[in-house]
Order: structure tokens, then C-alpha cells, then sequence
């Protein structure tokens, strides 16, 4: 799943999709209850807590403000009988709270004070139960749940789903309270809190935290609500979805002011702070552990999915990302790190960089590294003002711009990293939503990473035009010559890259989401499903226009001349092909799988080897060198006497019966 980007329509479609299962849910009707068909909350009286029987009378004054009066631990009254390892037949102690079929979860309303007090020693096992924890949760049906300045120390914690040492689900309010000891779970796991939609504030978590699927926090496992000014500090296991603070920063998602210094590991998108930031955001924040992980992996964040990260760090030199020092999301070199810390979590840009004309200047190779410290902020925006040579820099790469480059027309060459498990890697990584790159040539790179993998942007949210790139790219899944997956825009671009990876692979793009257009490729590609040898996959109201590729092409499934896949709504026209094609299952001269719309577009049956197409017209060499071919169709096309010598008025040019259409921007 980490491999793609979801476009801004996916977004949306899973956030109207959320909505209306929230809508549908709270305008359910079941009779009774308060005029939303739920039941009725009886009275609750307020209890002042002074042993386990006091709290545990909680669960029958679910709305009632209660106040803890003293610590609780293994040797107060009543913990063998609800809270031992021996209590409930060795489940321990049962959630605080009421699990409804037909509504879910009625969970603590009221509000629960622990006055600084600690709740010891509690101990639960109920690895096939969810929304486990002290407490099942807060505010599901109705109310504002609050639960402050409380300790739950040395726990025991084992649950199913939405497990946490304080709270399973929290949808109110947890603030000023801490947990410490072990938390293991199934999906939505978190020291203090498994699941929160509501607020965690000024809270922290020493204990480690075991999670055998999905969503392992060390504070919260998933979050889509606001984690602020708290920290954790204990070793997070977990399989997919992994973070030293939390797991799965979903859609709304916000995590501010906040620090992760435990250690971190798990299977794919694991970070040091965040696993997978889907849409959400991440603000004034840093991690210091380190990070084990075999896709997806990150210092900061193992992948940020369609999300906002600003001011927010890693230590280059002091973080292990499998034992090696690796820049992904968030790097910072140590003397800048050290400062930002020092200097509240600040840097001025204009004491690194000069300033002319509204544009940052990049002169050098130490200008450039810069972008790592000030590249996340979408307000600067920078001028390449000489060519860049990156040969004596391995591994060095801009992983989140969220500002612009104009590169005025020069290069950067000899990129060069080989990141297996670290995902949207290029010259820049991700480029976010009102980012721009422009003007700028990368050569002679050489790099390799796990998924998004492009030679000038590895994840384009953003807009990219008059670019290009040269050399090796290879990765996983979503790889591409130029940029891996594209959910923005990609103008007068090109790629001579040789590209080979596994699924979704293109010459200029690996996936594709967006509009591409008045651009080509050279290189040859490599891959078994979805390959192209200008785009991979085109789907989802993308399109493909006035482009070409020339490059051989060579796959399993899929395959096709100019695009692998086109389906979803996707959209080829005015384009062409002529590289050789070789696969085993849905081959075509121009595209492979076709499902959507191709119009106006030929391949070259002769050189392609392919008779047959999904799409597309065949014509052999002498018809694609005639411009009444394209002229026929409609194109925007003239001929010329020399490639050199352009008419910039026409999209297409061709030297008639001696050359295929070049574009005109092409000289």
C-alpha cells in the first residue's frame, strides 16, 4: 500500500466515504435512549477513588466526575480480586466501559481526575478482546470524556484491537497522564492510548509496546485526532504501519510539539516518530531512536502518504536507519540539528542562505544541502545559480521540498544512493502540494530505493516542467526515469534514464495520477507488471498527452510501448511509440492493458515487434515518419527541414519522411 500516493480524488473519496458511515451511524434510530437510538446513561454519582472496588464502581457512573485520591497498586484492596493476574479467571482487570452491538462502545463521559496519583501493577489479559485498556474509552456515543494527571505505571496490557495502557479508544479528552510497562496488541496499539480521534496533550509514555499486525505507537498506535506537547520514550515492535511515537497519523491527523527517543522496528512504513503520516501533519517535532524496518522506513517518518511535515527533525549523524546513516524525511546534519534544538526549535534561513530578487541562492554543493533544513517550508523558494556535482556527496538527496527550485537551466549530476527500503527517493523525494521544480537536469545519476523512486522527484504532488534526467534509476514499485509516482503536474519534460524495478514502472513515470504532457523517453525499462516505456500505470482521471517514448521495454504483465496499464478513467492522446516490446501477458506495441481511453495515438509495428495493441493505431516506420499521419489526426504539427531549426508555434515538428515527430521545445 505504502508504494503509491493517493491522489487528492482518493482522498476525498475516503474521507466522504468516512462521513457517511459516521452520518449513517449517529442517524441510526434504535427507540428509546437520547433521540439518536441510543441507550440512556443512568445517573452517575461522583466517586472520590481510594481503592480498586472504588474504581471499579466507575463502570456504573460512566458520566460522573470522579477523583482519584491516592496511589493504587498490587497492595491495595481490592486488586487481587479485579486487578491481579489471577483476577477474572487471569484476564485481569475488565475495561471501564460498555460495548454495545448495535452502537459500539459506551465509554467514560464524565471526567477523571487522578490528582498526580499513579494506578500500579494493573494487569490484563485479553488478547481476543478490543478497545482494552483502564479504561475501554472516552466519548464514542456522546459526552466529552476527560481523564487527567494520571500515572498508570507497570502495566500488564494485552488486547485485540485498539489496546492502550490508559485508554483503548479515545475520542474525548487525555492530558497531563503518563503510562510505563508493556502494551501488546493486535492493530491500534499505544502505550498510553490505541486509537485517538480526540486530544492527547502534555502526556508521555516510558513502556514498550508490541504490535503483531498493524498501527504500533509508542504513545498512541493510530491517530487521526491531535497528539501535542508529548513524548515517548520505550521500544516499539510491530509489523506494518510502526512509529516510535505514533504508528498512523491518518487523515486530519496532528502531531505537534512532540519527541520519540525509543527505539523502533517492524516489517514496513516505520519511523522514528511516525510510521505512515496519511494526510496528516507533523509540526515542531523530532526523534532520537533508532530505526529497523525492511520497506518504507524512516528517521522521522517511514512514509509520508499526501501529508504536510514542517520544522520537524532527525540527527543525521547520531540515527541508525538499519545500523547505517540514511537521509530520509526530516535529516538534519548534526551542528544544524543541535542548533534548531538549542535555538527553540529554529533556524533562520537567512543566515544560511542569501536572498535576491525573492529567491533563495544556491551556489554550491553546501547551499544545496541547506534545502534538508529549510526545504520543508512551502514559503521559501530557491535559485540554482551554477551546476551542482554530487560526486564527492553520496547518499546526499532533498527528501520533502515543499517550496520551489528553478534551476535556471542547470544540473546536478552524479546523484548517486542505494536506499532498498526507503521509500520516495530522488534528487527530491516528495514534492508537496504547491511545490514547483523547474529548469533543472539531473545526469549521470545512479540510485536505487524501495518504492517512489524517480531520478529528479521520487513523489510529485506538485508541479514539475522543463526537466530532465540521465542515468540509472531502480526500485521496487513505483519507479520512474524522472519521477516515480505522480499525482501532480509533469510538462516538457524527458528521461534517457535506464529504469528497472518490479511493478509500475515507466521511463518517465512509474505511476501515474496526473497530467503529463509535451514530454518523452529514451531509456530502455525494465519490470514485471505494469510497465511502459513512458508511464507504467495511467489511471485515475490522469492523462497522457502530446508525448512519446523510444525505449525499449521489457516485462511480465502489462506491458506496453508507451504506457503498461491504462485504466481507471485514465486518458492517452496525440502520442507515440516506437521502442521494441517483449512480455508474457497483456503485450502491446503502445499500451499493454487498456480500459480507458486512447485516441489519436500510433506505435511502430516494425521496430515494436507487436502487431496488436490495447490502444492505438500501428503504422510502420515509413507512416510514422509521414507527416500526414499526424496531420490526419488532427495534431498539432509542421514540418521542417532540420531539428534544428524548430517552429516554437507548432507542439509537434517532423522532417517529413526522414525523422518521427519531435516536439518543438525539444532543440
Amino acid at each position: 500500500m505504502f508504494e503509491k500516493l493517493n491522489c487528492y480524488v482518493k482522498r476525498v473519496s475516503i474521507f466522504l466515504i468516512a462521513a457517511a458511515l459516521i452520518a449513517g451511524i449517529v442517524g441510526c434510530d434504535g427507540g428509546g435512549g437520547d433521540g439518536g437510538g441510543y441507550p440512556t446513561l443512568p445517573p452517575s454519582q461522583n466517586l472520590e477513588i481510594q481503592t480498586w472496588y472504588d474504581l471499579d464502581d466507575i463502570r456504573d457512573n460512566l458520566a460522573g466526575n470522579h477523583t482519584l485520591m491516592n496511589d493504587l497498586d498490587s497492595t491495595t484492596a481490592g486488586y487481587e480480586e479485579l486487578a491481579s493476574p489471577t483476577a477474572n479467571q487471569g484476564k485481569g482487570w475488565e475495561p471501564i466501559g460498555t460495548f454495545f452491538p448495535e452502537w459500539g462502545f459506551m465509554g467514560f463521559t464524565g471526567t477523571f481526575d487522578g490528582q498526580g496519583h499513579e494506578i500500579r501493577d494493573l494487569f490484563i489479559n485479553r488478547p481476543g478482546e478490543d478497545d482494552v485498556g483502564l479504561f475501554i474509552g472516552l466519548n464514542e456515543i456522546y459526552g466529552e470524556g476527560v481523564i487527567k494527571d494520571i500515572g498508570v505505571v507497570n502495566t500488564t496490557v494485552t488486547g485485540g484491537e485498539d489496546v492502550g495502557g490508559l485508554v483503548g479508544k479515545n475520542a474525548g479528552t487525555v492530558s497531563n497522564s503518563y503510562s510505563s510497562g508493556s502494551v501488546t496488541g493486535n492493530n491500534r496499539v499505544g502505550s498510553l492510548v490505541g486509537a485517538n480521534s480526540g486530544t492527547v496533550n502534555n502526556s508521555y509514555s516510558t513502556g514498550s509496546v508490541m504490535g503483531s499486525s498493524e498501527h504500533a505507537g509508542g504513545l498512541v498506535g493510530d491517530n487521526s485526532g491531535t497528539v501535542t506537547k508529548s513524548y515517548s520514550s520505550g521500544s516499539v515492535t510491530g509489523e506494518v504501519v510502526v512509529g516510535g511515537l505514533v504508528g498512523w497519523n491518518f487523515v486530519e491527523g496532528t502531531v505537534s510539539n512532540c519527541h520519540s527517543t525509543g527505539s523502533v522496528s517492524g516489517n514496513s512504513g516505520v519511523g522514528g516518530l511516525v510510521g505512515v503520516n496519511f494526510i496528516g501533519s507533523v509540526s515542531n517535532s523530532y526523534s532520537s531512536g533508532n530505526v529497523i524496518g525492511n520497506g518504507d522506513v524512516g528517521g522521522l517518518v517511514g512514509v509520508n502518504d499526501g501529508g504536510t511535515v514542517s520544522n520537524s527533525f532527525y540527527n543525521y549523524d547520531e540515527v541508525l536507519i538499519n545500523g547505517e546513516n540514511v537521509i530520509t524525511v526530516g535529516a538534519l546534519f548534526s551542528e544544524d540539528f543541535g542548533q534548531w534544538l538549542a535555538n527553540d526549535k529554529f533556524l533562520n534561513v537567512n543566515e544560511r542562505l542569501s536572498q535576491e530578487g525573492g529567491y533563495y541562492v544556491v551556489n554550491d554543493v553546501a547551499d544545496f544541502k541547506e534545502l534538508l533544513a529549510f526545504g520543508q517550508d512551502g514559503s521559501l523558494k530557491f535559485r540554482l545559480e551554477n551546476d551542482l556535482d554530487l560526486a564527492t556527496e553520496p547518499n546526499l538527496y532533498i527528501p520533502y521540498l515543499a517550496g520551489e527550485l528553478d534551476g535556471t537551466g542547470h544540473k546536478i549530476s552524479n546523484l548517486s544512493f542505494n536506499f532498498y527500503f526507503v521509500s520516495q527517493v530522488g534528487l527530491f523525494g516528495y514534492l508537496a502540494p504547491d511545490g514547483k521544480v523547474t529548469q533543472v537536469g539531473v545526469e549521470n545519476i545512479n540510485i536505487t530505493g524501495y518504492s517512489g523512486v524517480g531520478g529528479l522527484v521520487g513523489v510529485n504532488d506538485a508541479t514539475v516542467s522543463d526537466s530532465y534526467s540521465s542515468g540509472s534509476v531502480n526500485g521496487n514499485g513505483s519507479v520512474g526515469g524522472l519521477m516515480g509516482f505522480n499525482c501532480g503536474t509533469v510538462s516538457n519534460s524527458y528521461s534517457t534514464s535506464t529504469v528497472t524495478g518490479d511493478e509500475y514502472v515507466g521511463g518517465l513515470v512509474g505511476w501515474n495520477y496526473g497530467p503529463v504532457s509535451n514530454s518523452y523517453s529514451t531509456g530502455s525499462v525494465t519490470g514485471v507488471h505494469h510497465v511502459g516505456g513512458l508511464v507504467g500505470s495511467n489511471r485515475g482521471l490522469s492523462t497522457v498527452s502530446n508525448s512519446y517514448s523510444t525505449g525499449n521495454v521489457a516485462g511480465d504483465e502489462s506491458v506496453g510501448g508507451l504506457v503498461g496499464s491504462n485504466i481507471d478513467r485514465g486518458t492517452v492522446s496525440n502520442s507515440y511509440s516506437t521502442g521494441s516490446v517483449s512480455g508474457i501477458q497483456y503485450v502491446g506495441g503502445l499500451v499493454g492493458w487498456n480500459e480507458a481511453t486512447v485516441s489519436t495515438s500510433f506505435w511502430n509495428t516494425e521496430t515494436s515487434g507487436q502487431a496488436t495493441s490495447a490502444g492505438g493505431i500501428g503504422k510502420t516506420t515509413a507512416q510514422m515518419q509521414d507527416i500526414a499521419t499526424f496531420s490526419g489526426a488532427t495534431w498539432d504539427i509542421i514540418a521542417v527541414a532540420s531539428p534544428s531549426t524548430p517552429n516554437p508555434s507548432y507542439t509537434w515538428n517532423i522532417v517529413d519522411e526522414q525523422n518521427y515527430p519531435s516536439l518543438s521545445w525539444q532543440s
